[in-house]
């Protein structure tokens, strides 16, 4: 599964692919320790600033989702790459991240080939109300509620997945769904769960 951004229209889905993905684009993340002009507190101290911890875990109880989190960022073709495999589930490092104010987006498989179990095979099953808990590496966990759960066609502008204006945090978990193509490569429709912070 990948998801095409355009910056000047609102994104469309793209092909799935199957097979393993690399996930080399991770290794060049980088992410800075940023130290503020020298701002003087009560106590003398520096104001400094730190990127957000980072999310490592994802958990949905409901579903039996206990999955380590990858990162992805976009291809060369700009659609939003996947995890290199069936097991994890993988955070859009592009966005914000989880339980930050925006649209944070977590992507996984469902229905890998041979019968293999993925990450999201379930994910269809959740309802409005089931909790979603991701973890950071400071061992910060984030809980989400499921507000709604859309199904898109493949072709569907999908703006409202990856931007929000309200002011609030969400977390945004997709996957596929539908027939197969095995001419384009791509099944029919993605699932789309959409959560808000609590």
């Amino acid at each position: 599964m990948r998801i095409k951004i355009d910056t000047k229209i609102p994104p469309r889905w793209s092909s799935i692919v199957l097979g393993i993905v690399g996930i080399a684009s991770a290794s060049v993340v980088t992410f800075f320790l940023v130290l503020a002009a020298p701002n003087q507190g009560p106590y003398g101290e520096l104001a400094l600033l730190t990127s957000p911890a980072l999310p490592i875990r994802l958990e949905i109880p409901t579903i039996g989702v206990d999955s380590a989190l990858e990162y992805v960022g976009l291809t060369s073709q700009g659609a939003v790459s996947v995890p290199a495999g069936p097991i994890n589930a993988a955070w859009f490092y592009l966005g914000p991240s989880p339980g930050e104010t925006g649209s944070a987006v977590i992507v996984g498989h469902d229905g890998w080939k041979d019968g293999i179990p993925a990450v999201f095979d379930n994910l269809y099953e959740l309802k409005k109300g089931d909790k979603v808990y991701v973890e950071d590496d400071m061992g910060i966990v984030t809980t989400f509620v499921v507000s709604a759960i859309q199904i898109y066609d493949q072709n569907a502008e999908v703006a409202a997945v990856f931007r929000s204006n309200d002011g609030k945090a969400h977390l945004n978990l997709i996957t596929c769904e539908g027939v197969w193509n095995p001419v384009t490569k791509s099944y029919s429709n993605r699932i789309v769960v959409f959560t808000d912070k609590i």
